[in-house]
């Protein structure tokens, strides 16, 4: 059983207990690839991210998070969005159900060799056309969807 469900505009989801600031990244290869991570807790591809722990800023949690899920060093080069819809429920098994709060930089690899981690089951890099069939939540899917159309950070 998944550790982790994601509802998104669903009248059923439980009602909500938390709000958690994090962040992810929307890392970039040279070959237009983006970085994805299969999660263990749900299944589903997914950014790297976290949320902060004390002591460090959001940007100084994503990198480490990226490093901690993926085993790659990033460096952040932008902000893809601000992402706080109340429509997307996260529930855990723990009983806690969070708004979603993430802050999605875009980033580029600089060191370290794809492993994974005990929060996801596989690593890799994905073209964004051969994405289609992977199973992924659709908030995934709009901020790839946001970074493959261009344009201002979103705001949302």
């Amino acid at each position: 059983m998944s550790r982790r469900v994601d509802y998104f505009d669903d009248p059923d989801a439980p009602a909500l207990t938390s709000l958690v600031p994090g962040g992810s990244a929307l890392v970039v290869d040279e070959q237009g690839r983006i970085l994805l991570q299969r999660r263990a807790d749900s299944g589903n591809w997914s950014l790297p991210g976290g949320t902060m722990e004390l002591g460090e800023t959001l940007g100084q949690a994503v990198v480490r998070e990226t490093r901690e899920e993926t085993g790659l060093d990033v460096e952040l080069t932008g902000i893809l969005g601000i992402y706080t819809d109340p429509r997307h429920v996260i529930a855990y098994a723990d009983g806690e159900v969070r708004q979603e709060f993430v802050v999605v930089f875009t980033a580029r690899p600089v060191d370290g060799t794809l492993a994974v981690s005990d929060e996801s089951t596989e690593v890799a890099w994905i073209h964004p056309d051969d994405m289609a069939d992977m199973p992924m939540h659709e908030s995934v899917r709009l901020r790839i969807g946001h970074w493959t159309a261009g344009g201002p950070p979103h705001i949302g």
